[in-house]
């Protein structure tokens, strides 16, 4: 079986991601996103403004499927914040629940 020449996100992963972006943006907190498909891996930036950094990388890498996980988010100094073999749950990194203080 021939490797695909490109990694990209499937239809599910795109409306997990797309989901998350539209929360934050109706929140007022994101305003932008890129989508880099490479041959390694692919990535969905989030950018707080468009002419920054990327405020999160989101990064899909399928060599990393059988150890790690493929799926990790990133801040925008690099740090790794979640790394799984699940999308909807490394996602949630970036959905904080709320605390209910009395």
């Amino acid at each position: 079986m021939l490797a695909p020449a490109i990694v990209s996100f499937d239809k599910r992963e795109l409306a997990m991601l797309l989901n998350v972006y539209g929360k934050k943006v109706s929140q007022g907190e994101w305003r932008d996103y890129a989508m880099d498909m490479l041959r390694d891996r692919a990535l969905f930036s989030i950018y707080r403004r468009s002419s920054e950094r990327p405020q999160y990388v989101v990064e899909k890498n399928p060599k990393l499927r059988n150890k790690q996980g493929q799926y990790t988010v990133t801040n925008s100094e690099g740090r790794v914040l979640r790394r799984g073999h699940e999308l909807d749950k490394v996602l949630r990194v970036l959905e904080p629940s709320f605390i209910v203080i009395k």
